[in-house]
């Protein structure tokens, strides 16, 4: 036993006999033995236990048991209490999910705060096959039946090679005692359903069913390297990021060997579900215009590409409305401003055609002004040109993406009407002509300067 997970060790490169590394102790068999084999191969480690309060006084047994533990194999022990039952309630999430929330959020905490490299759990095989037969009743993609990685991010898993038996077979020799969870003897959620039914019944079946599923595990994790390298390149080409706006050229996309897999990862990593980004790739061909949501993101389908912005950054520069009552400096964002100043024209003075720096004549200029976003249906006279012209057709002829359209600021006299279309165009009703005498000079930046 001690030489496979030793092995296993050295194989992944999970471990640093000079790094400090915190063991998640429950107290059941798989943590008791995950600790005492980095005590007998001579780890540098702390323990960790979470009380969720879920269970009683089973939970206070379980916290005096791991204390009693680790004083006697003197590791330094830290533990914390939760009222997960209140937590779960208050995110609207199941009890399962919010313990494992807080338990992996107490161990960052913790682990940050006593400089600890990683938080080393006590998944097995066992747990391997579980959660791979959890992702597929689930209907998953092939990351999802990669199950439980030996290492992903800070979390660590030297016990992926062996399996319950071996623990408990491993603790029995040694004499070494455990306290027993009685919620995981009850098949009450899908994992314990899975765990108690599910896996008996398919070993019944084939003897070999656990083995070869983790062997198919194994396969699979080594497939998966090379259908990441692949996706990384395809992604590379149909893929622009510009600050915070992510761009998909659809034309590039559907070049690829495999464009919804592409789209999945992509959209993935920014919140959307499966669901909806199915609804995303059936809607490829598309008009411009439709628009999906996650939690962090907003995509809209804009012509020839999929364009995605952050929601939050979307809903504050989509809700801009400043009154401006005299000449000065006004912070429109944090970090962004407009400021207007008045003087005389002077004799070679040549209007601005920086689009974020205008002049106008300050004489056909009534306050207090507004800036805010535009609103459908309005209409402004571009300078030098006959007529108006609604704002949104305006922006469509300049081929201004949805996002764009979306933000687009406009600076309003007292009356309403529209003296500039932020970054694009004055309004001809206010432009400099030979007899002005006293201009407004207008700038919009993102900066103090």
């Amino acid at each position: 036993m001690l030489n496979r997970v030793k092995e296993f060790i050295l194989r992944y490169n999970l471990l640093d006999k000079k790094s400090l590394y915190i063991v998640a102790l429950s107290g059941g068999a798989d943590s008791v033995c995950l600790l005492v084999l980095m005590k007998r191969l001579n780890y540098n480690v702390h323990a960790a236990h979470c009380n969720f309060n879920l269970r009683g006084a089973e939970s206070e047994r379980d916290e005096i048991f791991c204390r009693e533990l680790c004083r006697e194999y003197d590791i330094p022990f830290h533990f914390t209490h939760f009222d997960t039952r209140t937590y779960a309630e208050l995110h609207k999430i199941s009890i399962e999910m919010a313990a494992r929330d807080l338990r992996y959020s107490y161990f960052e905490q913790l682990r940050g705060s006593i400089g600890a490299s990683g938080v080393i759990v006590a998944h097995h095989k066992n747990d391997r096959v579980e959660t791979f037969l959890m992702n597929m009743l689930r209907g998953t993609g092939i990351k999802g039946l990669e199950s439980i990685k030996p290492i992903n991010g800070n979390i660590i898993r030297p016990l992926l090679c062996v399996n319950r038996h071996d623990i408990e077979n491993f603790l029995s020799e040694i004499g070494q005692e455990y306290v027993t969870d009685s919620s995981n003897l009850v098949d009450d959620v899908l994992r314990n359903k899975i765990r108690l039914n599910l896996v008996p019944m398919l070993e019944e079946i084939y003897p070999k069913a656990s083995e070869n599923i983790c062997r198919t595990i194994e396969n699979v994790s080594e497939s998966v390297k090379i259908v990441e390298d692949s996706l990384a390149g395809s992604i590379k080409q149909c893929t622009e990021i510009e600050g915070k706006e992510y761009k998909i050229d659809i034309n590039e996309l559907i070049k690829q060997p495999s464009p919804e897999t592409v789209l999945y990862t992509i959209l993935t990593e920014l919140g959307f579900t499966p669901s909806v980004i199915k609804s995303i790739y059936s809607n490829i061909h598309a008009q411009s215009g439709k628009k999906w949501y996650s939690n962090n993101y907003i995509l809209a389908k804009d012509r020839d590409y999929f364009k995605a912005f952050p929601v939050k950054e979307s809903e504050k520069l989509s809700n801009i409305d400043i009154a401006i009552q005299e000449e000065g400096k006004y912070e429109v964002l944090q970090g962004c401003y407009v400021d207007i100043r008045k003087k005389d024209k002077e004799k070679d003075f040549v209007p601005s055609k920086d689009r974020y720096y205008v002049t106008i004549d300050a004489d056909k200029v009534t306050y207090p002004l507004t800036l805010r976003n535009y609103k459908p249906g309005e209409r402004f006279q571009p300078y030098g040109m006959k007529g108006k012209i609604l704002v949104s057709d305006y922006l469509t002829n300049k081929k201004r993406d949805f996002f764009h359209r979306m933000h687009q600021l406009v600076l309003l006299d007292c009356k309403g009407n529209i003296l500039w279309l932020v970054g694009e165009r004055i309004s001809e009703r206010c432009a400099c002509t030979e007899s002005t005498i006293k201009i407004l000079e207008i700038r919009y930046s993102n900066n103090e300067e």
